[in-house]
């Protein structure tokens, strides 16, 4: 993972400013002004953390919508759709599955814009491209 995030930081250049945070997304999108954009890479990412630390992940989610209706700037949230294939046989992937379409459901509710992105070609769900 940490060779994943040091080659985005090279690719997006010195005109990014990236924060990591595992868990508590809330106070970086609360700092956040008008004038900046966020890329939020990614709540599937967020969502594994909170799994894996046995959070709850309901209360999580709530508190990451919160945070994004309160985030006073442009935002741009990077997500994974995980229920398209065969329904896993374990109970730890089958949670998270359902957990990341719970989520990204809430997500695309709040959001004005939804682009799904298959084979590099965006299929606008909702909103204009």
């Amino acid at each position: 993972m940490r060779v994943k995030i040091d080659k985005h930081v090279v690719q997006r250049g010195d005109g990014w400013t990236t924060y990591e945070e595992e868990l508590d997304l809330s106070p970086i999108l609360d700092s956040l002004n008008q004038t900046q954009i966020c890329l939020l890479d990614c709540v599937t990412m967020w969502l594994t953390n909170h799994l894996l630390a046995g959070n709850d992940l309901i209360t999580a989610q709530d508190g990451l919508i919160a945070a994004i209706s309160r985030c006073n700037t442009d935002l741009l949230v990077v997500s994974n759709e995980v229920g398209m294939g065969i329904v896993p046989d374990n109970a730890l992937a089958r949670q998270f599955r359902e957990a990341q379409g719970r989520l990204n459901i809430a997500l695309a509710a709040q959001a004005d814009n939804v682009i799904q992105v298959v084979a590099g070609l965006p299929l606008v769900l909702k909103g204009t491209l």
